[in-house]
Protein backbone atom coordinates (compact mmCIF):
# COMPACT_ATOMS: atom_id res chain seq x y z
CA UNK A 1 0.00 0.00 0.00
CA UNK A 2 3.04 2.07 0.57
CA UNK A 3 4.51 1.51 -2.36
CA UNK A 4 1.66 2.51 -4.60
CA UNK A 5 0.70 5.67 -2.84
CA UNK A 6 4.23 6.97 -3.73
CA UNK A 7 4.15 5.79 -7.33
CA UNK A 8 0.87 6.98 -8.33
CA UNK A 9 1.75 10.70 -8.09
CA UNK A 10 4.88 10.62 -10.35
CA UNK A 11 2.83 8.59 -12.94
CA UNK A 12 0.01 11.18 -12.96
CA UNK A 13 3.30 14.47 -12.93
CA UNK A 14 4.61 12.54 -15.61
CA UNK A 15 1.51 12.68 -18.17
CA UNK A 16 1.00 15.51 -17.31
CA UNK A 17 4.89 17.19 -17.54
CA UNK A 18 4.31 14.76 -21.14
CA UNK A 19 1.60 17.06 -22.38
CA UNK A 20 2.59 19.72 -21.52
CA UNK A 21 5.92 20.01 -22.68
CA UNK A 22 4.52 18.27 -26.03
CA UNK A 23 2.30 21.37 -26.18
CA UNK A 24 5.23 23.92 -25.73
CA UNK A 25 7.13 21.73 -28.51
CA UNK A 26 4.00 21.86 -30.96
CA UNK A 27 4.39 25.45 -30.22
CA UNK A 28 7.61 26.61 -30.92
CA UNK A 29 7.88 24.31 -33.80
CA UNK A 30 4.99 26.03 -35.30
CA UNK A 31 2.22 23.17 -35.44
CA UNK A 32 0.32 25.31 -32.86
CA UNK A 33 0.03 28.98 -32.91
CA UNK A 34 0.15 31.36 -29.59
CA UNK A 35 -1.75 34.39 -29.66
CA UNK A 36 1.15 37.45 -30.19
CA UNK A 37 4.64 37.87 -32.38
CA UNK A 38 6.72 35.00 -33.02
CA UNK A 39 8.80 34.41 -29.87
CA UNK A 40 11.00 31.85 -31.43
CA UNK A 41 12.34 34.55 -34.10
CA UNK A 42 15.32 34.96 -31.66
CA UNK A 43 16.39 31.49 -31.68
CA UNK A 44 16.05 31.28 -35.99
CA UNK A 45 17.60 35.04 -36.38
CA UNK A 46 19.59 36.22 -33.57
CA UNK A 47 20.73 32.82 -32.22
CA UNK A 48 21.73 32.16 -35.44
CA UNK A 49 24.04 34.67 -36.08
CA UNK A 50 25.52 34.51 -33.29
CA UNK A 51 26.06 30.66 -34.01
CA UNK A 52 27.95 31.25 -37.06
CA UNK A 53 30.15 34.17 -35.65
CA UNK A 54 31.24 31.83 -32.73
CA UNK A 55 31.95 29.10 -34.89
CA UNK A 56 34.00 31.33 -36.76
CA UNK A 57 36.41 31.94 -34.06
CA UNK A 58 34.93 35.56 -32.53
CA UNK A 59 32.30 36.57 -30.20
CA UNK A 60 29.64 39.13 -31.57
CA UNK A 61 31.65 42.11 -30.11
CA UNK A 62 29.55 44.72 -32.78
CA UNK A 63 26.49 43.12 -31.39
CA UNK A 64 24.81 45.32 -28.71
CA UNK A 65 22.42 42.39 -28.22
CA UNK A 66 24.98 40.40 -27.11
CA UNK A 67 25.05 40.82 -22.86
CA UNK A 68 25.57 37.64 -21.60
CA UNK A 69 29.06 36.08 -20.17
CA UNK A 70 31.28 34.14 -22.39
CA UNK A 71 30.14 30.36 -21.46
CA UNK A 72 26.88 31.71 -22.79
CA UNK A 73 28.61 30.52 -26.10
CA UNK A 74 27.89 26.84 -25.48
CA UNK A 75 24.35 27.59 -24.96
CA UNK A 76 24.02 29.27 -28.22
CA UNK A 77 26.66 26.49 -29.98
CA UNK A 78 25.35 23.58 -28.46
CA UNK A 79 22.81 22.57 -31.46
CA UNK A 80 26.09 21.41 -33.13
CA UNK A 81 25.52 18.20 -30.98
CA UNK A 82 22.73 17.46 -33.25
CA UNK A 83 24.22 17.94 -36.46
CA UNK A 84 21.09 15.99 -38.41
CA UNK A 85 18.58 18.38 -37.55
CA UNK A 86 18.49 22.33 -38.56
CA UNK A 87 19.33 24.98 -35.72
CA UNK A 88 16.57 25.96 -34.20
CA UNK A 89 15.18 22.27 -34.04
CA UNK A 90 17.89 20.89 -32.72
CA UNK A 91 17.70 24.21 -30.35
CA UNK A 92 13.98 23.50 -29.11
CA UNK A 93 14.60 19.64 -28.71
CA UNK A 94 17.79 20.78 -26.46
CA UNK A 95 15.52 23.03 -24.24
CA UNK A 96 13.01 20.71 -24.04
CA UNK A 97 15.83 18.03 -22.43
CA UNK A 98 17.27 20.51 -20.17
CA UNK A 99 13.47 20.84 -19.38
CA UNK A 100 13.83 16.93 -18.30
CA UNK A 101 16.73 17.68 -16.61
CA UNK A 102 15.35 20.18 -14.06
CA UNK A 103 12.48 17.47 -13.29
CA UNK A 104 14.56 14.54 -12.69
CA UNK A 105 16.21 15.96 -9.60
CA UNK A 106 13.32 17.33 -8.24
CA UNK A 107 11.28 13.93 -8.64
CA UNK A 108 13.75 11.69 -7.13
CA UNK A 109 13.98 13.76 -4.03
CA UNK A 110 10.00 14.10 -3.94
CA UNK A 111 9.87 10.25 -3.66
CA UNK A 112 12.27 9.80 -0.82
CA UNK A 113 10.89 9.77 3.00
CA UNK A 114 9.90 13.12 4.73
CA UNK A 115 10.23 14.54 1.03
CA UNK A 116 7.86 16.30 -1.12
CA UNK A 117 6.85 15.91 -4.19
CA UNK A 118 5.51 19.53 -4.32
CA UNK A 119 8.60 21.10 -6.11
CA UNK A 120 8.03 18.86 -9.29
CA UNK A 121 4.64 19.89 -9.27
CA UNK A 122 5.75 23.37 -9.20
CA UNK A 123 7.94 22.96 -11.78
CA UNK A 124 5.58 20.82 -14.40
CA UNK A 125 2.95 23.50 -13.08
CA UNK A 126 4.55 26.78 -13.86
CA UNK A 127 7.07 26.38 -16.46
CA UNK A 128 3.81 25.83 -19.14
CA UNK A 129 2.36 29.24 -17.73
CA UNK A 130 5.05 31.31 -19.37
CA UNK A 131 4.29 29.45 -23.12
CA UNK A 132 6.56 28.69 -25.80
CA UNK A 133 9.06 31.44 -24.43
CA UNK A 134 11.16 28.70 -22.20
CA UNK A 135 12.01 26.96 -25.24
CA UNK A 136 12.72 30.11 -27.16
CA UNK A 137 15.29 31.32 -25.17
CA UNK A 138 18.70 29.51 -23.44
CA UNK A 139 17.52 30.00 -19.78
CA UNK A 140 16.05 26.74 -19.28
CA UNK A 141 19.32 25.18 -20.23
CA UNK A 142 20.88 27.47 -17.03
CA UNK A 143 18.50 26.75 -14.92
CA UNK A 144 18.94 22.96 -15.60
CA UNK A 145 22.70 23.66 -14.11
CA UNK A 146 21.62 25.69 -11.32
CA UNK A 147 19.50 23.32 -10.18
CA UNK A 148 22.08 20.77 -10.60
CA UNK A 149 24.44 22.29 -8.43
CA UNK A 150 21.51 22.84 -5.72
CA UNK A 151 21.55 19.34 -5.99
CA UNK A 152 25.33 18.73 -5.04
CA UNK A 153 24.19 21.13 -2.10
CA UNK A 154 25.88 20.99 1.30
CA UNK A 155 27.21 16.82 0.47
CA UNK A 156 29.32 17.77 -2.04
CA UNK A 157 30.44 21.35 -1.99
CA UNK A 158 32.97 20.94 -4.58
CA UNK A 159 30.43 20.15 -7.35
CA UNK A 160 28.20 22.34 -6.11
CA UNK A 161 30.62 25.36 -6.44
CA UNK A 162 31.99 23.99 -10.04
CA UNK A 163 28.65 23.58 -11.43
CA UNK A 164 27.57 27.18 -10.08
CA UNK A 165 31.00 28.61 -11.26
CA UNK A 166 29.89 27.36 -14.97
CA UNK A 167 26.40 28.66 -14.49
CA UNK A 168 27.13 32.09 -13.40
CA UNK A 169 29.86 32.30 -16.83
CA UNK A 170 26.48 31.29 -18.23
CA UNK A 171 24.30 33.58 -17.67
CA UNK A 172 25.20 35.69 -14.31
CA UNK A 173 22.40 34.91 -11.56
CA UNK A 174 23.38 32.05 -10.65
CA UNK A 175 26.60 33.39 -8.19
CA UNK A 176 23.91 33.69 -6.31
CA UNK A 177 23.61 30.74 -5.68
CA UNK A 178 26.45 30.87 -2.98
CA UNK A 179 24.33 32.96 -0.90
CA UNK A 180 23.90 30.42 1.57
CA UNK A 181 26.39 28.56 1.29
CA UNK A 182 28.41 27.84 4.39
CA UNK A 183 31.31 25.74 2.75
CA UNK A 184 34.88 27.21 1.72
CA UNK A 185 34.67 24.65 -0.70
CA UNK A 186 31.86 25.39 -2.18
CA UNK A 187 33.17 28.84 -2.83
CA UNK A 188 37.00 27.77 -4.05
CA UNK A 189 34.99 25.72 -6.53
CA UNK A 190 33.11 27.91 -7.77
CA UNK A 191 35.94 30.75 -8.44
CA UNK A 192 38.63 28.57 -9.83
CA UNK A 193 35.67 27.02 -12.15
CA UNK A 194 35.12 30.63 -12.88
CA UNK A 195 38.44 32.07 -13.46
CA UNK A 196 39.75 28.83 -15.71
CA UNK A 197 36.95 29.34 -17.94
CA UNK A 198 36.95 33.04 -18.33
CA UNK A 199 40.78 32.31 -19.21
CA UNK A 200 40.03 29.92 -21.77
CA UNK A 201 37.62 32.21 -23.75
CA UNK A 202 39.67 34.86 -23.06
CA UNK A 203 42.74 33.04 -24.80
CA UNK A 204 40.73 31.15 -27.54
CA UNK A 205 37.96 33.60 -28.71
CA UNK A 206 38.23 37.48 -29.35
CA UNK A 207 35.85 39.49 -27.61
CA UNK A 208 34.68 37.51 -24.64
CA UNK A 209 34.33 40.23 -22.42
CA UNK A 210 33.02 42.89 -24.50
CA UNK A 211 29.50 42.55 -22.92
CA UNK A 212 30.34 44.18 -20.09
CA UNK A 213 29.87 47.59 -21.79
CA UNK A 214 26.79 46.66 -23.08
CA UNK A 215 25.09 46.02 -19.65
CA UNK A 216 26.26 48.85 -18.40
CA UNK A 217 24.77 51.24 -20.72
CA UNK A 218 21.64 49.53 -20.47
CA UNK A 219 18.24 51.60 -19.79
CA UNK A 220 14.96 50.95 -18.09
CA UNK A 221 12.84 48.03 -20.10
CA UNK A 222 8.86 48.48 -20.24
CA UNK A 223 8.57 45.03 -18.16
CA UNK A 224 10.49 46.49 -15.16
CA UNK A 225 9.78 47.09 -11.82
CA UNK A 226 11.45 50.01 -12.28
CA UNK A 227 9.63 50.95 -15.24
CA UNK A 228 6.55 51.25 -13.41
CA UNK A 229 6.78 54.51 -12.66
CA UNK A 230 7.54 55.51 -16.25
CA UNK A 231 4.59 53.52 -17.41
CA UNK A 232 2.33 55.73 -14.65
CA UNK A 233 4.00 58.72 -15.81
CA UNK A 234 3.54 58.34 -19.61
CA UNK A 235 -0.10 58.34 -18.57
CA UNK A 236 -0.04 61.41 -16.62
CA UNK A 237 1.09 63.19 -19.68
CA UNK A 238 5.54 62.50 -20.14
CA UNK A 239 6.52 62.56 -23.28
CA UNK A 240 8.75 59.80 -23.17
CA UNK A 241 8.90 56.91 -25.86
CA UNK A 242 9.77 53.33 -25.97
CA UNK A 243 12.99 52.14 -28.38
CA UNK A 244 14.30 48.75 -28.89
CA UNK A 245 18.06 49.23 -27.53
CA UNK A 246 20.39 46.19 -25.99
CA UNK A 247 17.96 43.87 -26.98
CA UNK A 248 15.31 44.76 -25.30
CA UNK A 249 12.60 47.91 -25.27
CA UNK A 250 13.27 50.30 -22.98
CA UNK A 251 12.28 53.57 -21.94
CA UNK A 252 14.01 56.99 -23.49
CA UNK A 253 13.29 60.49 -22.50
CA UNK A 254 14.02 62.62 -19.37
CA UNK A 255 13.99 61.48 -16.06
CA UNK A 256 14.74 57.98 -17.34
CA UNK A 257 18.44 58.29 -15.76
CA UNK A 258 17.19 59.06 -12.50
CA UNK A 259 15.16 56.30 -12.48
CA UNK A 260 17.75 53.73 -13.50
CA UNK A 261 19.84 54.96 -10.73
CA UNK A 262 17.51 54.65 -8.16
CA UNK A 263 17.06 50.62 -9.41
CA UNK A 264 20.97 50.01 -9.36
CA UNK A 265 20.58 52.00 -5.67
CA UNK A 266 17.91 49.30 -4.66
CA UNK A 267 20.21 46.72 -6.29
CA UNK A 268 22.92 48.05 -3.60
CA UNK A 269 20.51 47.92 -0.91
CA UNK A 270 19.47 44.40 -1.70
CA UNK A 271 23.18 43.15 -2.06
CA UNK A 272 23.95 45.39 1.37
CA UNK A 273 20.68 42.67 2.79
CA UNK A 274 22.10 39.72 1.67
CA UNK A 275 25.54 40.18 3.30
CA UNK A 276 23.46 41.36 6.44
CA UNK A 277 21.89 37.92 6.99
CA UNK A 278 24.45 36.35 5.90
CA UNK A 279 26.86 37.99 8.55
CA UNK A 280 23.96 37.23 11.06
CA UNK A 281 22.57 34.44 10.62
CA UNK A 282 23.22 31.59 12.84
CA UNK A 283 20.57 28.87 12.54
CA UNK A 284 22.02 27.28 8.56
CA UNK A 285 19.82 24.20 7.62
CA UNK A 286 20.41 22.62 4.79
CA UNK A 287 17.43 23.93 3.00
CA UNK A 288 18.81 27.13 3.83
CA UNK A 289 21.06 26.91 0.76
CA UNK A 290 18.30 26.59 -1.96
CA UNK A 291 16.13 29.42 0.05
CA UNK A 292 18.83 31.72 0.61
CA UNK A 293 19.59 31.40 -3.71
CA UNK A 294 15.79 31.60 -3.92
CA UNK A 295 15.38 35.02 -2.10
CA UNK A 296 18.52 36.48 -3.40
CA UNK A 297 17.41 36.16 -7.19
CA UNK A 298 13.91 37.52 -5.97
CA UNK A 299 15.64 40.29 -4.60
CA UNK A 300 17.77 41.41 -7.70
CA UNK A 301 15.23 40.22 -10.33
CA UNK A 302 12.78 42.97 -8.59
CA UNK A 303 15.67 45.62 -8.54
CA UNK A 304 16.54 44.90 -12.11
CA UNK A 305 16.45 47.33 -14.84
CA UNK A 306 15.34 44.80 -16.91
CA UNK A 307 12.57 42.13 -15.86
CA UNK A 308 12.16 39.88 -19.26
CA UNK A 309 9.49 37.04 -19.31
CA UNK A 310 12.32 34.28 -19.56
CA UNK A 311 13.46 35.51 -16.11
CA UNK A 312 10.71 33.83 -14.72
CA UNK A 313 12.03 30.45 -15.31
CA UNK A 314 14.72 30.96 -12.99
CA UNK A 315 12.70 31.32 -10.29
CA UNK A 316 10.17 28.80 -10.45
CA UNK A 317 13.40 26.63 -11.01
CA UNK A 318 14.53 27.75 -7.29
CA UNK A 319 11.07 27.71 -5.94
CA UNK A 320 10.81 24.05 -6.77
CA UNK A 321 14.27 23.00 -5.31
CA UNK A 322 12.59 25.23 -2.50
CA UNK A 323 9.35 22.85 -1.81
CA UNK A 324 11.00 19.70 -2.14
CA UNK A 325 11.70 19.79 1.81
CA UNK A 326 9.71 19.44 4.21
CA UNK A 327 11.38 21.83 6.41
CA UNK A 328 11.12 24.74 4.47
CA UNK A 329 9.42 28.31 4.67
CA UNK A 330 9.32 29.13 1.18
CA UNK A 331 5.43 28.14 -0.18
CA UNK A 332 3.43 31.11 -0.04
CA UNK A 333 6.93 33.47 -2.41
CA UNK A 334 6.94 30.15 -4.78
CA UNK A 335 3.08 30.51 -4.85
CA UNK A 336 3.32 33.72 -6.06
CA UNK A 337 5.98 33.60 -8.47
CA UNK A 338 3.70 31.06 -10.49
CA UNK A 339 0.95 33.51 -9.96
CA UNK A 340 3.48 35.74 -11.58
CA UNK A 341 4.01 33.59 -14.31
CA UNK A 342 0.46 33.20 -15.13
CA UNK A 343 0.29 36.74 -15.62
CA UNK A 344 3.78 36.97 -17.34
CA UNK A 345 2.30 34.12 -19.97
CA UNK A 346 -0.71 36.89 -20.95
CA UNK A 347 1.21 39.87 -20.99
CA UNK A 348 4.39 38.48 -23.24
CA UNK A 349 3.66 37.60 -25.60
CA UNK A 350 -0.67 37.80 -26.39
CA UNK A 351 -0.65 41.26 -24.94
CA UNK A 352 2.82 42.79 -25.20
CA UNK A 353 1.61 45.45 -27.32
CA UNK A 354 -0.51 47.00 -24.86
CA UNK A 355 2.27 46.98 -22.28
CA UNK A 356 4.65 48.69 -24.92
CA UNK A 357 1.76 51.51 -25.27
CA UNK A 358 1.54 51.71 -21.90
CA UNK A 359 -2.62 51.04 -22.52
CA UNK A 360 -4.39 50.95 -18.56
CA UNK A 361 -4.53 47.03 -19.76
CA UNK A 362 -0.95 47.13 -20.07
CA UNK A 363 0.06 49.03 -17.25
CA UNK A 364 -2.68 46.76 -14.79
CA UNK A 365 -0.67 44.17 -16.38
CA UNK A 366 2.50 45.34 -15.06
CA UNK A 367 1.27 46.08 -11.57
CA UNK A 368 0.16 42.77 -11.52
CA UNK A 369 2.52 40.68 -12.44
CA UNK A 370 5.51 42.82 -10.54
CA UNK A 371 3.61 43.16 -7.67
CA UNK A 372 3.37 39.56 -7.12
CA UNK A 373 7.74 39.72 -8.02
CA UNK A 374 7.49 41.97 -5.13
CA UNK A 375 5.15 40.17 -2.55
CA UNK A 376 7.49 37.01 -3.02
CA UNK A 377 10.55 38.84 -3.02
CA UNK A 378 10.01 40.72 0.21
CA UNK A 379 8.09 37.65 1.81
CA UNK A 380 11.07 35.15 1.22
CA UNK A 381 13.12 37.44 3.15
CA UNK A 382 11.55 38.19 6.40
CA UNK A 383 10.83 34.71 6.03
CA UNK A 384 14.63 33.40 5.23
CA UNK A 385 15.35 36.52 8.36
CA UNK A 386 13.07 34.57 10.88
CA UNK A 387 14.20 31.15 10.06
CA UNK A 388 18.02 31.58 10.36
CA UNK A 389 18.09 34.59 13.36
CA UNK A 390 19.80 33.49 16.72
CA UNK A 391 16.65 33.48 18.32
CA UNK A 392 15.09 31.07 15.69
CA UNK A 393 12.90 28.35 17.02
CA UNK A 394 15.09 24.77 16.17
CA UNK A 395 14.82 23.43 13.33
CA UNK A 396 12.93 20.42 11.98
CA UNK A 397 15.33 17.53 11.62
CA UNK A 398 16.18 18.08 8.19
CA UNK A 399 18.55 20.13 9.95
CA UNK A 400 20.13 17.61 11.81
CA UNK A 401 20.69 14.94 9.27
CA UNK A 402 22.97 16.61 7.36
CA UNK A 403 20.28 16.58 3.90
CA UNK A 404 20.19 18.22 1.34
CA UNK A 405 17.74 20.15 -0.31
CA UNK A 406 17.73 18.08 -3.69
CA UNK A 407 19.19 14.90 -4.22
CA UNK A 408 20.73 13.99 -6.86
Amino acid sequence: METTAVRRPPACLLTIWGATRLTLLLLVFGVLRFPGPDVTADVFVIYRGWYEGLRAGAFPVDDVTWQYPPAAALAILSPAVLPFLPYASAFFVLAFLADLAVLVPLLHTGLHPGRSLRGAWTWVAGVPLLGPTVYARYDVMVTAVAVAALAAGVRRPRTMGALTGLAALLKGWPVLLLAGAVRRRAWGAAAVTALALCAAFALAVPGAFAFLAFQRDRGVEVESVAGLALHVARRLGWRGEVLFRYGSLEFAGPYTGLVSEVALGLTALACGWLLLWRLTARRLAPHTLAEAAFTAVLLFTVTSRVISPQYLVWLIGLAAVCLCSGAGRMTVPAALVVAAAAVTGLEFPACFADVVASTPFGVALMFWRNGLLVAAALTAAVRLWRSTAPGAAPLAQTARTGEPAVSS
